[in-house]
């Protein structure tokens, strides 16, 4: 999620051109838009590809050397709309959608990553000129495409207990992270010979300019088609276990800031330049022991009720009753008041975000103040805090987690190869279909 919230787009408004002065307001209105491509049913419209076009020279306004020129720009861009239209389509045709509550939640995980509140970064991109409404949706279009690639992963891997046997009993469980750049020049499925030789040809001239002194993000730029390729190529740190082995391989071979010589994989061609590494050691959690009381709302006990009782109970416990005590006369959690509302030892989020959040905040034998969550009010009193290491405990759930991961991106790259060579799709950029569109990204 959090390389999701940070891919989404803010330039997202497409202008809305004013129709041009006329001396007779009977005389036609001259076309302010066109048409650069059709896709299925739907088209991409000039001021789309513009409004992306304006957004990615302003991002690289200091450096537009690294910019490849205006048609392959022109072109990178109108693919990734191209994709974005398709997958949004068969998420809207299959009932894929995103709800309001999970659009406000990016808008305000957004709008928190900028140190603003959602009202600020509404003034903030209205202040530029764009529609708060249309980067609302561009917000929707994302989350959609997001549960899209969720439903085909899920669909389509499956992963065996064997198979998690195998990875922990062959020792490629790795620990520590790599940070690389990354260059795939895709060669389309079924391709031909002479594709294949074009890719690789491609690849190559990638690596020469780059052994030349072309900065690696601008090579990427400039011939990568990986979803991060206007990002530089930046993959960011990831774990090992993430990673291709076929790409973890050739990067423990490289020294820092080295590229690698082009490397064939299933969907084209790789380069890739390591830029650091760094080792994984111990998984340590902090673990929190605590008691909690709990009074239920119902359709009976109103919340204005069940608060004004667990106030009571609070005051009871800071003036000195036993809190087990409290819990075992007072807590309608029958689970837990019979222990005195003992929670056992338990990392943070295991009870929810919200008793995570008031648990980080106590100090050893504190109490909290009252909250409350779907079935009630609490009040929750922090006994100990201790480290452990989790590393072996979480090991089998890392290794499912490393084959899910492998095989969704691997599906996914799949899925939109199939759902791009199905569309129907007539580019109007100069130069139009003869070159054509990537198939899928190809960054792991």
């Amino acid at each position: 999620m959090k390389r999701f919230l940070a891919a989404l787009v803010i330039a997202l408004l497409v202008p809305m051109a004013a129709p041009r002065a006329s001396a007779q307001s009977t005389a036609p209105l001259e076309p302010l838009d066109r048409i650069v491509a059709v896709v299925d049913e739907g088209v991409v419209l000039q001021s789309e590809l513009d409004r992306d076009i304006r957004r990615v020279t302003a991002q690289y306004a200091n450096n537009p050397q690294q910019l490849p020129p205006r048609d392959v720009l022109e072109r990178q861009l109108l693919d990734g709309l191209i994709l974005q239209k398709l997958q949004v389509a068969r998420a809207d045709s299959t009932g894929v959608k995103a709800s309001d509550a999970e659009i406000d939640q990016a808008l305000t995980q957004i709008a928190q990553q900028n140190k603003r509140d959602v009202s600020q970064l509404r003034s903030a991109i209205e202040h530029q000129g764009m529609n708060y409404d249309q980067f609302r949706d561009g917000v929707r279009e994302q989350l959609v495409v997001n549960h899209l690639r969720q439903r085909v992963a899920q669909s389509r891997v499956h992963i065996s207990d064997a198979e998690v046997d195998s990875l922990i009993k062959n020792g490629n469980l790795h620990r520590g992270e790599l940070h690389l750049g990354y260059i795939v020049i895709n060669v389309p499925d079924g391709a031909t010979p002479d594709q294949v030789d074009a890719a690789r040809a491609k690849a190559d001239e990638a690596k020469k300019q780059i052994d030349g002194g072309m900065d690696f993000a601008a090579a990427a730029i400039r011939y990568s088609n990986a979803e991060n390729a206007l990002q530089g190529g930046d993959l960011g740190w990831r774990s090992r276990n993430e990673l291709p082995p076929a790409l973890t391989d050739v990067a423990d071979k490289l020294q820092d800031g080295e590229v690698s010589t082009p490397i064939r994989g299933p969907n084209g061609f790789h380069i890739i330049k390591l830029m650091g590494k760094r080792d994984g050691g111990a998984h340590m959690v902090t673990e929190y022991n605590a008691r909690h009381i709990l009074v239920k709302t119902s359709e009976l006990v109103s919340s204005e009720q069940a608060q004004k009782s667990i106030e009571a109970i609070r005051q009871r416990t800071v003036a000195g009753e036993d809190f087990a005590k409290a819990a075992k006369d007072s807590s309608e959690d029958t689970a837990t008041a019979r222990l005195g509302g003992d929670l056992g030892w338990f990392s943070g989020d295991a009870y929810g975000a919200k008793l995570d959040e008031v648990i980080k905040g106590l100090n050893k034998g504190d109490v909290s103040q009252p909250f409350q969550t779907e079935v009630g009010w609490h009040i929750v009193q922090l006994v100990d805090t201790r480290s452990t290491d989790k590393a072996g405990e979480l090991q089998r759930d890392e290794a499912k987690n490393i084959l899910f991961q492998r095989k969704a991106e691997d599906e996914y790259e799949a899925y939109l190869r199939q759902l791009r060579s199905e569309a129907y799709v007539d580019i109007r950029l100069p130069g139009g279909n003869a070159a054509p569109a990537a198939n899928a990204p190809g960054a792991p």
